[in-house]
């Protein structure tokens, strides 16, 4: 049982952790290619790190590097497309204690702006909603341009229990700890 609730808890990171990837995907204002891109949510359940990996989510995006400050970027994740690997564990991670799909069945990253940070560096600052409950947060994106395409790149460390992800016996977070890093690396077409 235990093991389960790291899987669901680890979901629920990466809900957040995907949605900051949109969010920087967006920025492109271009489609994002979803089989060269990834969002995954690290956890650790007893001290020991688990990956888990978003399958289904869509970003809007809108970026012009000489101007960041008028992007914009609006990403949707699918918290039912959690995947740890296993039907019951995913089935778990969906369940009302975690990310109480049926009720809940996005995670949502809205930018409010978008700075320079040095380089191709970029902060995006924006309201993460996950199960409900919202937050704004920074997130530190890196862009990158190869011929036809753009790829965005970062992590974010978030708290599952600001979210209500993991709660009853899975609120204590001495098995299933409290932070989660969430990573992305998105690849999306230039327009």
């Amino acid at each position: 049982m235990k093991t389960p609730f790291y899987h669901c808890a680890h979901r629920a990171a990466l809900a957040s952790f995907a949605a900051l990837a949109l969010l920087g995907a967006k920025l492109a204002h271009a489609d994002v290619d979803l089989a060269k891109s990834s969002v995954i949510a690290t956890t650790k359940q007893m001290n020991v790190p688990v990956d888990g990996k978003f399958r289904k989510f869509s970003a809007q995006l809108n970026f012009d590097p000489a101007k960041p400050a008028a992007g914009s970027a609006n990403v949707s994740i699918d918290t039912a497309s959690y995947d740890l690997g296993a039907d019951d564990y995913n089935k778990q991670a969906q369940g009302k204690e975690w990310f109480d799909s049926g009720a809940f069945p996005n995670a949502t990253f809205v930018s409010s702006s978008i700075a320079p940070a040095g380089g191709n560096q970029y902060k995006v600052t924006g309201k993460l909603t996950i199960k409900g409950k919202s937050q704004m947060v920074v997130v530190p994106v890196v862009i990158a341009s190869q011929g036809v395409t753009q790829t965005f790149d970062g992590s974010l460390p978030i708290k599952r229990t600001q979210f209500d992800v993991g709660t009853g016996e899975w609120k204590d977070t001495s098995v299933v700890a409290d932070e989660v890093l969430i990573k992305f690396h998105l690849v999306a077409a230039k327009k």
